[in-house]
């Protein structure tokens, strides 16, 4: 990377959102989600079968979250073995309880990221000021994003089965182009405001053991370049949820530039990103039923100006 490029150069010609559903918006391409849009969501429902896409939190054996963060702790507070010692007593009537607590960062587990969680510049979506973050998200945090939800039509790419794989391999990257020709072969459609799902089989990975994180941590998934940021906008794509722990290659090839489509995708065009989902059950039932779209709901946790929140999204087909 020359001293010259950084994400100002290189996204100098990229679309941008801001301004157009008002100087104090903070959900972005959720906009587009209309009731038309829930509507068609609601239609795609054929077979009236659930499918869940969080993954567990505060496991045994350590979650997977993305380098730098440290994963959820669990503790119990009050348990049986708590009354047996006389540190609890029964509740007049005879009722007892259990009760426990969890720490972790917003953005462990399969969750939803506020608008205003990355930027450069000084700058987060919409033109608010970085300093806007300082004590808390004052704005483009993930109160509007959950008070409003992500509701309507889906659409799953199943990049890695469509590439003969698993999961894909580290720094194996894809663009709208690859999206699309998936979309062909598994029968479906990628309509403009689908909420976009694309499953790489890395969390899969990731819990199976086949694959780690550790020092020159590179996951696979979309790579940066203008014709992709332009589909998202023509497409007014609202939501990308990705099997990833930051929904896009970490890296970008040429330039090495790190999380670039967080910057062109959500900070410029304001698309919501839900990350870490549990894409491989879902996956595998819409390969043998060839149904890859259906209605999508979800709301993030109401953190009170948060970066992010946690999510267990909801396919219905």
């Amino acid at each position: 990377m020359s001293d010259t490029e950084t994400l100002a150069h290189l996204l100098a010609e990229a679309p941008s959102n801001w301004g157009r559903w008002g100087a104090d918006d903070e959900l972005g391409a959720l906009n587009y989600l209309t009731g038309a849009e829930v509507k068609y969501g609601i239609a795609a429902v054929r077979q009236h079968r659930t499918f869940t896409l969080g993954v567990p939190v505060a496991t045994p054996a350590g979650d997977h979250v993305f380098p730098g963060r440290w994963p959820a702790r669990h503790y119990m507070v009050a348990d049986k073995a708590g009354f047996e010692a006389g540190h609890w007593h029964p509740m007049p009537g005879g009722l007892e309880f259990a009760d426990d607590y969890v720490s972790g960062f917003a953005q462990a587990g399969t969750h939803c990221d506020a608008l205003g969680h990355m930027w450069f510049d000084d700058t987060l979506w919409n033109g608010y000021p970085a300093a806007s973050t300082n004590g808390g998200m004052t704005r483009a945090g993930i109160e509007p994003i959950a008070a409003r939800g992500v509701v309507g039509r889906s659409v799953l790419i199943d990049m890695a089965r469509f590439r003969g794989k698993p999961a894909l391999a580290r720094a194996e990257t894809f663009d709208h182009r690859d999206l699309l020709e998936c979309a062909r072969a598994q029968g479906v459609e990628i309509q403009p405001r689908s909420i976009l799902l694309v499953r790489t089989g890395w969390v899969g990975a990731l819990r199976s053991g086949a694959e780690t994180i550790g020092d020159g941590y590179w996951e696979p998934g979309l790579t940066f370049s203008l014709d992709l940021v332009r589909w998202f906008d023509e497409m007014q794509i609202p939501c990308l949820v990705t099997d990833s722990l930051a929904n896009e290659t970490t890296y970008e090839p040429r330039t090495g530039m790190m999380l670039v489509l967080h910057a062109a995708l959500m900070r410029n065009l304001g698309v919501v990103f839900t990350e870490m989902a549990w894409l491989d059950d879902l996956a595998a039932d819409c390969a043998a039923d060839r149904q890859y779209d259906g209605f999508y709901c979800a709301s993030p946790t109401r953190v009170r100006k948060g970066t992010g929140g946690s999510v267990n999204p909801v396919f219905i087909k």
